[in-house]
């Protein structure tokens, strides 16, 4: 349907993941593997529902993995 590679959202996701590989490792030491581990998981969980959405049959199918990456994105803000 849509080429995620292509979506400018996405991309900004991959940025993001990247940054927030980048500054996992200065967290405090006992915050590295509890909340560490969280953020991680819903920054990469941003650009992986866009991707998903983009392959799937049908607009309304995009929008809902749209959500969800978006929920994704105010999960780790909250983080």
């Amino acid at each position: 349907m849509h080429r995620f590679e292509d979506l400018k959202v996405w991309q900004n996701a991959i940025q993001l993941v990247k940054e927030v590989y980048l500054i996992l490792p200065n967290m405090p030491k006992e915050e590295k593997y509890a909340i560490s581990e969280q953020i991680r998981r819903s920054a990469v969980s941003i650009p992986s529902n866009i991707a998903e959405g983009a392959g799937r049959n049908n607009n309304g199918e995009f929008y809902h993995f749209v959500g969800i990456a978006n929920a994704s994105a105010n999960e780790l803000m909250t983080q």
